[in-house]
């Protein structure tokens, strides 16, 4: 060990010890030691846990596993506009939501910290369409509150899912921004130049000059977004404009720019840029309203509208709409006026469907700050999938603890936010700089004593693992488990490591006495794959062997095999061991899953197959050229596969969380129930 240093870490009254282990489990980690005041830690009501108290003797975690949200994920900003999850960087301005009152409502927000792993996938659709691709572990907000993507409805695991109908909450409306194409310029250049630009041609006589024509195109406005917009978009065109001030600032107005030209050839190919197309494509429709929505459009009092006195101009307003099937309407502006007003119908998930489907420039005419989380928006979960396979994805933190990712609200990371409260950062920090309550069990033991205590569960391993490596130099889940036998107190441990077997002579007692179970997740056996997708965890192997102690122990606790994957996996010499050492473990049940490539998941599969098993690659292209599922009876070959064996040794293909693996459900539709527990790792 090196030379102890201290440092004080805001919530504690004294100051930490600093320990440097000279281990290589333990490089760059950095360990305070720190004597907590409590131990036991009340839930939050408003998070609808099935338990109301937990213990964290460490904070951070070394496993280094995070819960996110693909890469492809569009998180609403600030702006109005959607940027890829990758994308995002710490600082940028964001949509979250906070309690106002009575409600809930948009607000913005900022990325406070952001990270990524490897993990399984898992793709949760929902009524509109919309598929969210996510982690088993992360939570979205619905209509009863936060939820998992996965839980148990009893046991280790039980903790509130995702089911089926189940309502998600956020504005909806999650779209892709529009390819700015030719088309989609020309629309918007013909609807922001009817709606507020001039083009005249003039005769008039003129000293010393034998021509008297002159031409002129103009473009005023209030909003500098859309005037480079228009200008970028001309001189994509060969138009060449100059800009200038068009009106100072005054008494209730805002100063005016605009952009010009006066040359002969530039004024009639402005002409025929705006010019009405014959056959609209739909690209050039969304620049259409986009133009017209910058130009002449409102969006104040949850509504959209765009206004005109122009019959013909109108008419092409409520043809795109349609065109692209937005539900509207035409209202009179003012009695004895020819303004009209286009109104968009249908709720929070329509303008957000247009605002992002046709992308206006102007970013305060895209802000929904202030309104309440509400919609129309068909967000029912109608299926849960795993998607087989392990891709790269990303988390946050932000000011509200929470944000919009593909029209839903998604909660941070469950325990890597925690650690700010520290002054340490949700990424690296987490798993880097870990606190150590070394006084945990004489706290608990005196917590437990205190007459007021009512004996209620305790959950254990619900934030960070209380098993994670470096406990079994400080054994603190030793006295813990003696406190809780002692005071005759049920409790549970969730844990990814098999060194919770150090104390099962104590969780037997406990078990007898008050009542106790555990749970660990097993991946593969395949080692490069395991070392892929979860760093730093104990052995897959250890893990089976701890879950035969657990259930010769009295602790039942069932095997997932998946994703099951032709030519990779599923030969009877891979399923047979696995099968045999899970039925080995006392497993309770044993399902199989087949592999599925879903959009943004198989162009990473095959590159990953192409370096790996390039003899493979044709009978993938054959299994998955044309969707993200084998067909229906290579499905039930491979889910047979395990049943089989699983039945022929007395295990059936149900787990005792009650839900079927049967994977021979159609393409389109969904699974039926979905799975819930925990899915296997890539291979």
């Amino acid at each position: 060990m090196e030379d102890e240093e201290r440092r004080r870490l805001p919530g504690y009254r004294e100051e930490a010890v600093v320990r440097h282990f000279d281990a290589p489990e333990a490089l760059e980690t950095r360990f305070y030691e720190v004597r907590a005041r409590s131990v036991l830690n009340r839930v939050p009501a408003k998070s609808r846990m099935p338990f109301r108290w937990t213990i964290n003797p460490y904070r951070g975690c070394s496993h280094a596993c995070v819960y996110c949200l693909s890469g492809d994920t569009g998180v609403l900003m600030a702006d109005g506009r959607s940027k890829p999850m990758r994308d995002l960087a710490v600082g940028d301005r964001i949509y979250g939501t906070a309690r106002r009152g009575t409600y809930r409502r948009f607000v913005p927000t900022t990325v406070l910290a952001k990270w990524s792993s490897i993990k399984p996938a898992w793709a949760v659709t929902l009524g509109d369409g919309s598929e969210l691709v996510t982690s088993a572990d992360h939570r979205f907000l619905s209509a009863r509150g936060w939820k998992h993507v996965l839980g148990t409805d009893s046991g280790p695991l039980q903790r509130p899912h995702l089911t089926l109908g189940l309502e998600l909450l956020g504005p909806g409306g999650a779209v892709a921004a529009p390819e700015a194409d030719e088309g989609y310029r020309r629309g918007y250049l013909c609807g922001i130049i009817r709606g507020d630009g001039h083009i005249g041609s003039y005769l008039y006589s003129r000293a010393g000059r034998a021509d008297g024509e002159a031409h002129r195109f103009r473009l005023a406005l209030a909003d500098n977004e859309a005037l480079d917009r228009a200008q970028a978009f001309l001189a994509d065109f060969g138009v060449a404009t100059t800009a200038f001030a068009f009106a100072q600032a005054a008494s209730g107005r805002r100063a005016m720019g605009a952009i010009r030209c006066q040359a002969r050839p530039s004024v009639t190919a402005v002409r025929e840029l705006v010019a009405w197309p014959s056959q609209p494509r739909r690209s050039w429709c969304r620049g259409f309203l986009a133009g017209i929505f910058d130009a002449e459009g409102s969006h104040s009092e949850h509504v959209i509208r765009i206004a005109n006195t122009d019959p013909e101009i109108l008419a092409w307003i409520e043809g795109s709409l349609s065109r692209l099937g937005f539900r509207h309407t035409l209202e009179q502006a003012r009695r004895g006026t020819e303004l009209r007003h286009v109104r968009l119908r249908g709720g929070l998930h329509e303008r957000m469907r247009f605002l992002l489907g046709t992308d206006p420039a102007i970013s305060r005419k895209r802000s929904i700050e202030g309104d309440v989380v509400k919609g129309a928006a068909d967000l029912r979960v109608t299926s849960i999938r795993p998607l087989g396979v392990a891709m790269r994805m990303y988390d946050i933190t932000t000011g509200t603890g929470d944000f919009i990712a593909d029209g839903v609200i998604s909660h941070n990371c469950f325990a890597r936010p925690t650690h700010e409260y520290l002054d340490f950062n949700a990424g690296r920090d987490f798993e880097r700089e870990i606190v150590v309550k070394v006084n945990a069990p004489e706290v608990l033991r005196a917590e437990l004593a205190r007459p007021s205590w009512r004996h209620e569960h305790v959950a254990m391993g619900t934030n960070t693992d209380p098993y994670q490596w470096v406990e079994g130099r400080y054994r603190l889940m030793e006295g813990i488990l003696e406190a809780l036998r002692d005071a005759g107190n049920p409790c549970s441990v969730l844990t990814k490591s098999p060194l919770l077997l150090r104390d099962l002579p104590l969780m037997v007692e406990i078990a007898k006495r008050a009542g106790f179970s555990a749970n660990l997740s097993i991946p593969t056996l395949d080692e490069r794959a395991w070392r892929e997708t979860e760093p730093h965890t104990p052995n897959p192997r250890a893990r089976l062997e701890a879950v035969a102690e657990l259930n010769r122990a009295g602790i039942p606790t069932g095997v997932l095999i998946a994703p099951l994957m032709p030519g990779i996996n599923d030969a009877p010499s891979q399923v047979e061991p696995l099968v045999a050492a899970a039925v080995h473990a006392g497993a309770t049940s044993i399902g199989g899953v087949a592999l599925h490539l879903r959009r943004g998941v198989k162009g990473v599969f095959m590159d990953w197959m192409r370096e790996a098993r390039p003899d493979l690659v044709g009978r993938y292209e054959s299994l998955y050229g044309t969707g993200a599922y084998a067909p229906a009876a290579e499905r039930e070959r491979l889910t047979a596969l395990v049943r089989r064996r699983g039945t022929h040794r007395g295990i059936t293909s149900e787990r005792r969380f009650g839900h079927p693996l049967d994977d021979t459900a159609p393409e389109p539709g969904p699974a039926g129930h979905p799975p819930q527990g925990r899915q296997g790792s890539l291979f």
